[in-house]
């Protein structure tokens, strides 16, 4: 009985292997893998979809083109995310003022260890009003917002993909979570004064 080996069960060490031998297909299990990672960062930092999917594509270049630079001293997705957070920032340096998107299929819920700023909405108000947070935000603390919470990348992760020291990235996670919250406040006390 032949056993078919699941290309997913095999490590991101294993796909880079083959195709520094010259494995072409082997690139599209890594794309397949964090495509939606890498255009989820970048849409978060540029906010307009159209320059997130060209990052996107553009950082999967870069990947491709550097893969022998990798030296696995960190995860690949820590080494890739680097290459989509510098694009992007690059891509915000360059272009003229980002435009305001709200899309409902890219939201995450933001929550603190000790509180869930979300937890009185209903799933829909938290789309809205968690989107017009992040869109309130500059594109590096998007940016962190969207690795911490949903990356779920750690600290020092965090700091090696965008070369802010880890007391740092600490402080602003926490000046931006504040931030949010008093965002929310005001959205809250502005729907209350509507409802009134």
């Amino acid at each position: 009985m032949r056993h078919i080996i699941r290309m997913d069960k095999k490590s991101d060490r294993f796909y880079i292997d083959n195709i520094l031998k010259g494995d072409v297909q082997a690139f599209s299990y890594l794309v397949d893998k964090y495509k939606d990672m890498v255009f989820t960062l970048s849409f978060r930092i540029l906010k307009n979809r159209e320059n997130a999917e060209e990052v996107a594509q553009d950082s999967f270049v870069k990947v491709y083109q550097n893969l022998k630079k990798f030296k696995s001293k960190s995860k690949f997705s820590t080494w890739l995310y680097r290459i989509v957070y510098n694009t992007a920032i690059s891509r915000v340096r360059v272009k003229q003022k980002p435009t305001m998107l709200i899309d409902d299929q890219n939201y995450f819920e933001i929550e603190d260890k000790n509180q869930n700023v979300s937890k009185s909405f209903d799933i829909e108000n938290n789309k809205m009003i968690l989107q017009r947070l992040m869109n309130k935000l500059d594109e590096n603390d998007r940016a962190l917002i969207t690795l911490y919470y949903l990356d779920e990348c750690k600290i020092s992760e965090i700091a090696e993909i965008t070369g802010i020291n880890n007391s740092n990235i600490k402080v602003k996670l926490h000046r931006t979570r504040k931030k949010m919250q008093e965002e929310l406040h005001k959205i809250m006390k502005n729907e209350m004064v509507g409802i009134i």
